[in-house]
């Protein structure tokens, strides 16, 4: 099956050109730039005049319940929400039931993704007490690398004791993976619990941020930041909320390999990018999440530093719990939201309001993720590369309950309007989603990985 995408404006590689891309089966054939044209016969002629074509969008944070968490979402319905977000390639959190702290445990998840995932997928193993000998047993082609909780968070993966970090972040570099970490100080929340609890007895959503407070962010922020040093080990802070964090990254003087990323990156989620605490009067639990979601100048920060340079990756931290979950107050609501199928959007709403840039857009959820996992052959349109394209086009547009494709049925972004909108996304070559109907018999692949890739330098383009 031959396929010719052309006529739309290609964003790869900090370049943005009017082209053409040729497809042979799962594979890109050939990129070029109009006038020039790919010669040969195609199967399938995709008209993209108007569109803008980028690699698809590559979400190393996601939370899709499975195995043990079914009722609120599942492999099949959360990649369905990923395919109809142009997002081709997800990398699922160990924090299921069973937890992915075992071999078999991880096991089982590939399996799981064989039979129901829509798209490309990996899973992050969990890192506990004791677990080194778990990390080095690890095929580091099949993992992008190693997940840990340094603070308190859903599915109770918390790992605190000193000698336990120091033998997380030995293995993993003598395993050659990177560590990405959630980081909350769990000893600095419960002190913020007590203080407030003897002001109130219930805490409300409100204050959730004062709760998960920028301290408690920072000070274990800080713990990895010094870990990482001390042992030469890859350092990824998950979803980063706070301007602190972000100055403390940016004398932290992370050495980078040359033709590498550094050792040191950040990742920020989209939660934190759209929404401060103050939204929480409108939106309520909705955006209640952990890390939780802070002030105007903290998301202001966050936002610049997609230019900076100091954030690496953009994800999701795509968290679904059922309405009835997210009930409660500060202490009892479920944190967490689904973001996944209207991530790209998003960000690219931003771009059209000045916020970021297309291109950066690209490197920061294509180009970026592949570089930083050392995914093969996968994040960028390159001849020989998976075609995983995903085809947008700028139209308005709002967020309505009836196409919410999560299986909890709701998004903190419904009633808001997108500047852009997913037409068509491709997943190994196969029309996936066609901007109307989603190909349910399509199966994504288990990614691969090549980590420490020296072809792939680190840009960050205007």
């Amino acid at each position: 099956m031959r396929t010719l995408i052309s006529g739309g404006t290609i964003v790869n590689e900090g370049q943005s050109f009017v082209g053409a891309i040729a497809i042979d089966g799962d594979r890109i054939t050939e990129v070029t730039a109009l006038p020039d044209s790919p010669r040969g016969t195609f199967d399938t002629v995709v008209d993209a005049t108007g569109c803008v074509v980028m690699p698809g969008v590559i979400d190393s944070h996601v939370h899709f319940r499975e195995p043990g968490l079914t009722h609120k979402a599942d492999i099949a319905s959360e990649s369905r929400a990923a395919a109809c977000g142009g997002v081709t390639t997800v990398f699922d959190m160990p924090n299921t039931k069973p937890q992915t702290t075992t071999a078999e445990a991880l096991e089982e998840k590939f399996s799981l993704g064989r039979q129901h995932c829509r798209v490309n997928y990996s899973f992050f193993p969990g890192a506990t007490t004791g677990g080194a000998d778990f990390i080095l047993a690890l095929d580091k082609e099949r993992v992008p690398g190693v997940k840990l909780f340094m603070g308190s968070s859903t599915g109770n993966m918390l790992v605190d004791d000193d000698k336990a970090l120091d033998a997380i972040f030995t293995a993993a570099k003598e395993k050659g993976l990177l560590v990405m970490a959630h980081c909350e100080d769990t000893a600095i929340i419960e002190q913020n619990i007590a203080r407030l609890r003897e002001k109130m007895d219930s805490l409300p959503l409100g204050l959730h941020h004062e709760i998960r407070s920028e301290k408690a962010c920072v000070e274990s922020t800080r713990k990895g930041l010094a870990l990482s040093e001390r042992h030469g080990t890859r350092f990824h802070v998950a979803h980063i909320t706070t301007e602190a964090e972000l100055k403390l990254l940016s004398v932290a003087e992370p050495k980078a390999i040359e033709g590498q990323m550094p050792r040191v990156t950040a990742e920020v989620c989209l939660p934190h990018l759209l929404f401060t605490h103050e939204d929480m009067e409108v939106l309520g639990s909705r955006i209640k999440c952990n890390p939780a979601v802070k002030t105007l100048s903290d998301r202001n920060a966050l936002r610049a530093a997609l230019s900076s340079g100091l954030i690496t990756t953009v994800s999701t931290d795509h968290a679904p719990h059922t309405l009835a979950e997210k009930e409660g107050d500060a202490t009892h609501a479920a944190s967490g939201m689904p973001m996944v199928q209207f991530s790209l959007p998003a960000m690219l709403t931003l771009a059209s309001e000045g916020v970021v840039t297309i291109p950066q857009v690209v490197q920061l959820m294509c180009h970026n993720q592949a570089r930083l996992f050392g995914v093969a052959e996968r994040g960028f349109l390159r001849s020989g590369y998976k075609a995983d394209i995903v085809i947008v086009r700028r139209t308005p547009w709002q967020v309505t309950q009836d196409c919410i494709q999560s299986k909890c049925g709701w998004s903190p972004l419904e009633g808001r309007t997108l500047q852009w909108r997913v037409e068509k996304t491709m997943c190994n070559g196969h029309m996936v989603y066609d901007g109307e109907l989603l190909d349910d018999s399509h199966r994504g692949e288990e990614v691969r990985f090549e980590h420490f890739r020296k072809t792939l330098a680190y840009r960050n383009p205007s």
